[in-house]
């Protein structure tokens, strides 16, 4: 079985024996090829719920096809008899399982009776994630644990992605991160860093702005939440 293949069924969104592995490739180049017009590269492809229709995972989000890569559809889909927005259902496993991988190349705040761990796409200069931050200790007090992810709103090459790259290579990350979030200068400090791919599986989550909260189902929370919010949210889950 081709590597997509393999990937959207270690995601469980196909089953292996509905289609050839030879098959879902020849469909799935299709798909690439139409996507690419628009500048979109897709990362993943499977059937959609809907009848008729693809999901296909790109490198700014989630979009749902026809099977030929003709039409595209961008925004939400409900459905309405389970009352489910579909686009948050389909994206959980697919973050899930890319911030798992990521797991060694965040910076992290640790609660000392953890409970649960969030990861958050930050950026220094974003006033509401120096408010998240300023506040940390409450959410460690909750028993959450804060993992930041990088998100440089300014994009590759900006001043602030400078910034994290000396922030995720300082000798005590989270010590630049704490003086970053105060409005410091950082030393500079280079080195091989996840900066960039942070970046991109951002944007590939749809990710526009931050903070934004990835919660341990997957769920994407945009914007700042107060600790005890939450909470409330993490013990709803």
């Amino acid at each position: 079985m081709n590597k997509l293949a393999l990937t959207l069924a270690g995601l469980g969104l196909i089953a292996t024996s509905s289609m050839s592995a030879n098959a879902a490739e020849q469909d799935y180049e299709q798909i690439r090829q139409q996507f690419r017009q628009v500048n979109l590269t897709v990362n993943a492809v499977a059937e959609a719920p809907m009848d008729g229709l693809l999901q296909v995972f790109t490198n700014r989000g989630l979009f749902f096809s026809s099977k030929d890569g003709r039409y595209f559809i961008e925004g939400n889909i409900y459905d309405l008899n389970n009352k489910v927005l579909l686009n948050d259902a389909q994206m959980r496993p697919y973050i899930q399982q890319n911030v798992a991988a990521s797991k060694d190349g965040t910076i992290e705040y640790k609660a000392k009776d953890e409970k649960y761990v969030i990861n958050v796409f930050t950026d220094p200069s974003c006033g509401y994630c120096r408010k998240l931050h300023s506040e940390i200790k409450d959410y460690n007090n909750a028993g959450i644990t804060v993992r930041y992810m990088a998100f440089p709103r300014g994009g590759l090459g900006s001043e602030t992605y400078l910034q994290m790259q000396h922030i995720w290579c300082s000798k005590d990350s989270r010590a630049a991160m704490d003086e970053a979030k105060d409005g410091d200068d950082i030393a500079p400090a280079m080195c091989t860093n996840p900066v960039k791919a942070q970046f991109e599986m951002g944007q590939s989550f749809g990710i526009n702005g931050t903070p934004a909260i990835i919660m341990p189902s997957g769920r994407l929370i945009p914007g700042y939440q107060p600790a005890k919010a939450l909470l409330a949210q993490l013990q709803a889950e």
